[in-house]
């Protein structure tokens, strides 16, 4: 489980000093305190793979990695962050990299269609296969309870979540 600072907020106008590694890089920045951290990731460092879909943390659209943990990103503030490790969709294969095997598999098994819930649905899958490296329906279908996808009906999705578990077990790669 991932601790969240819990430190009083400044004024609404106030500026904090920010600094944290997002996919491998260090970032240091001043941030307006109330900043959102999907908004921070969107709008300041240009890493638009995390969506902001119903800005509730429902949706889980703006799911990211934070130190290994999925966390909605548009529940937290960037000043909650200051220190810690984040990886976004942007950290699982650059554009010269081969894909990522989760993504490999969402491909393979044509489990996206309009992609905006994507980017989210492959972080989640992605701790899901670390904590059940094979997991069953059952746990495939719970682990993506909390993201929504109005497009596919989740068939595929499940077929891609096993698929990727299976070729990740075959080549003996564990999620790091």
């Amino acid at each position: 489980m991932v601790t969240i600072k819990q430190t009083p907020l400044p004024a609404l106008c106030d500026m904090c000093s920010l600094s944290l590694t997002v996919n491998g890089q260090l970032y240091e920045r001043r941030v307006p305190a109330r900043l959102l951290l999907s908004d921070f990731l969107r709008h300041e460092l240009g890493l638009t793979g995390t969506h902001v879909g119903c800005e509730h943390g429902v949706c889980g659209c703006c799911t990211i990695l934070l130190n290994g943990e999925p966390v909605r990103s548009c529940l937290m503030l960037a000043v909650q962050a200051d220190g810690m490790d984040l990886t976004t969709i942007e950290g699982f294969a650059g554009p010269q990299e081969p894909l990522h095997p989760i993504q490999e598999a969402f491909r393979e098994k044509h489990a996206l269609q309009c992609g905006f819930c994507t980017p989210g649905i492959i972080i989640s899958v992605h701790a899901l296969l670390r904590e059940h490296p094979m997991p069953t329906e059952e746990e495939i279908r719970h682990g993506l309870a909390g993201n929504l996808c109005r497009c596919t009906g989740y068939q595929n999705i499940v077929a891609a979540v096993r698929y990727a578990a299976e070729h990740m077990a075959e080549q003996g790669q564990d999620e790091e």
